[in-house]
């Protein structure tokens, strides 16, 4: 079960009053470990799908002197370029810095929002292939919900592998929920098209709660389960693209079996078959 807030004619328009303010629109809660939430969107800020910006609130006041610090950390941007609002993705941490006081926000709150995107997990950072996976852990889905509302991604490939491991089945609720509301909303048939949505295959597992698929994607790979299960042939560098988003541990792991499948890590400046958010861990 989901709990959203609704924007109100009154909260949509609150006056800024941190630094680079923002103001939240929407918030949803999906466990007591993940939420979503939507703010306003600077008019200057252009960015690619699969980008990640600064955000954050204000810290505490130091004891002493009684000035507040910001606390920032990068988040993936989750809507596409082209959506009129900004939508994140993030972890609830009890004791984090930042998301112990971030998962209390409402409707009307502000948040800091620094409007200088960057990331490697654009479709400029890869070369040209037939088929691309989106392997994620946890809220490391953010970019690739993202990137499954960008036209580009169907226009340039002719099938997209999305896998999302998580603990438990309720952590899968946000993507299952975005692929579901991605195949069945009017705008977004008319903006991607059926024949393009139906390049979507979407590959969930669970470590630890029982589900239709059990399994960290890595083992998945390495014993050739995924494969089998999709129909699709193990990973070829001629024909196969990656993009990877997750842990320290997860990104690691995932790209020792990339470069052992012949994939060469790609970046803006060269690109290559698979790339890695390194600046965002999920």
């Amino acid at each position: 079960m989901t709990e959203q807030s609704p924007v109100t004619e009154a909260t949509a328009k609150a006056v800024p009053a941190l630094p680079d303010a923002q103001t939240v629109t929407a918030v949803t809660h999906y466990t007591d470990r993940l939420f979503s939430f939507r703010v306003t969107r600077p008019a200057s800020l252009r960015f690619r799908s699969g980008e990640f910006v600064m955000i954050g609130l204000m810290g505490d006041p130091h004891p002493e002197t009684g000035k507040q610090k910001p606390l920032l950390r990068a988040y993936s941007i989750a809507s596409p370029s082209w959506d009129e609002e900004l939508e994140f993705y993030s972890i609830k941490v009890e004791d984090g810095p930042l998301t112990s006081k971030l998962q209390h926000i409402e409707v009307g709150d502000q948040i800091i929002l620094k409007p200088k995107p960057v990331g490697t997990l654009v479709h400029d950072a890869l070369l040209p292939g037939k088929r691309i996976y989106f392997f994620s852990t946890g809220t490391g889905f953010a970019p690739f919900a993202s990137l499954l509302r960008e036209p580009d991604t169907y226009e340039n490939y002719d099938e997209v592998i999305v896998t999302h491991t998580c603990r438990d089945v309720a952590e899968l609720t946000y993507g299952a929920n975005l692929i579901e509301s991605i195949k069945q909303d009017e705008m977004m048939i008319e903006l991607l098209g059926e024949e393009n949505l139906a390049k979507i295959r979407y590959y969930p597992t669970t470590t630890r709660e029982k589900s239709a698929k059990m399994g960290r994607i890595t083992t998945l790979i390495e014993n050739g389960e995924l494969f089998t299960d999709l129909g699709v042939p193990p990973l070829n560098p001629e024909t196969d693209r990656a993009m990877v988003c997750g842990s320290l541990a997860f990104n690691k792991d995932i790209a020792a079996l990339m470069e052992a499948a012949g994939l060469h890590e790609g970046a803006n400046s060269e690109p290559g078959e698979f790339v890695i958010e390194k600046a965002f861990v999920g």
